[in-house]
């Protein structure tokens, strides 16, 4: 019997004697068993000679099954976080005295627009939440497996933290590609009407249709620079904190599968710490970038110098109050949405 490492699959390769020593596979391991939550190893096959049919199909479901969990988590996100985030956003590109705090911004909001103002420009994080948690999720996965394959001969199969971040950095590459037209539009409907001003857009729709017409492509993707900036070092931070506290939760000898809730929103809202204790600079200029008209910064670095120096250093901060009073109630509820929602999966399929 021979051991190798092959990712997502659980095969034993045994002679069977009754068959004239001919060799047999067994059957794949249950998902069940397999899978351990986003803090899964590659498995410990038996046998380098393994069907590559069989595998490719085990592995490919594996990946969707990341990608469905995924989107999952984000719809948690959204629907708790949303709140937090518009008023973060609202805070962030607002001129000088506008506002005097998270509050205050609450306030006017709600006395302007009723409660419901507090859920305008949620459309377009719920229609793009899905494909970006999704992708987000699901890149991550892969790119532990990828630097599985780049460390053939490494002496544990668990990823170290740094490691880990790589893993959560390269995650955000393909994810931006989404998130960045899809903010581009939410920034736009959140920001709009304040202080009594007249609307400019009827919707998303309209948001995307104003924006080709003015700029075309280019103009939808404004900030896309700015939001990788963002969600690459976030997202190192973000999917590393998630792992090693849910490491640091496991008593010795169990699995960080058979953590209860209570320990998956600790991890959860860790990890939503983590990541925007890096990421609100960049969210602040990523937002004012996005809100802007076009013409008023030529990039990031051009951004950060005429905020600093028009507003000061602190101006990089603003939104700080609102989006960490977010980041442990809405990223709690997207790691209980993905863990739940896989855990369903892995029982169906």
């Amino acid at each position: 019997m021979r051991v190798g490492i092959r990712s997502g699959i659980f095969l034993r390769q045994t002679k069977d004697q009754s068959c004239g020593g001919k060799t047999r596979y067994l059957k794949p391991t249950p998902p069940s068993q397999r899978y351990t939550g986003a803090t899964a190893h590659p498995t410990i096959i038996m046998s380098s000679e393994a069907p590559a049919a069989e595998e490719s199909r085990v592995s490919a479901t594996e990946s969707a099954k990341s990608f469905i969990s995924g989107g999952f988590g984000g719809v948690a996100a959204v629907l708790v976080g949303h709140p937090f985030d518009l008023t973060k956003t609202r805070l962030q590109t607002a001129a000088p005295g506008a506002y005097k705090g998270a509050i205050d911004v609450v306030k006017k909001t709600v006395a302007q627009d009723g409660l419901t103002g507090l859920y305008r420009g949620m459309v377009p994080p719920l229609l793009g939440v899905t494909p970006i948690f999704a992708v987000s999720f699901w890149a991550y996965d892969a790119s532990k497996q990828l630097i599985y394959a780049l460390t053939p001969n490494r002496s544990s199969q668990s990823l170290s933290t740094v490691e880990l971040a790589t893993a959560g950095f390269l995650s955000a590459v393909p994810t931006t590609l989404i998130t960045a037209p899809v903010e581009r539009a939410k920034v736009l409907l959140q920001v709009q009407g304040q202080g009594g001003a007249e609307r400019k857009y009827k919707g998303v729709t309209d948001v995307l249709k104003h924006l080709y017409k003015e700029g075309g492509v280019r103009s939808i993707f404004r900030g896309t620079g700015a939001t990788l900036a963002r969600d690459g070092p976030g997202s190192a931070a973000y999917f590393a904190a998630y792992e090693v506290t849910k490491r640091v939760l496991t008593p010795a000898g169990s699995s960080p599968s058979e953590l209860n809730l209570g320990a998956i929103i600790l991890a959860g809202g860790t990890a939503g710490v983590a990541m925007w204790a890096l990421a609100i600079p960049p969210d602040v200029l990523k937002s004012r970038i996005q809100s802007a008209p076009t013409g008023t910064y030529s990039g990031l670095l051009d951004c950060a110098r005429k905020t600093i120096a028009r507003d000061g250093v602190q101006a990089l901060w603003k939104g700080f109050g609102p989006a960490m009073a977010r980041a442990f109630p809405a990223n709690a509820a997207t790691f209980l949405g993905v863990e739940a929602s896989r855990k369903l999966l892995d029982k169906l399929f």
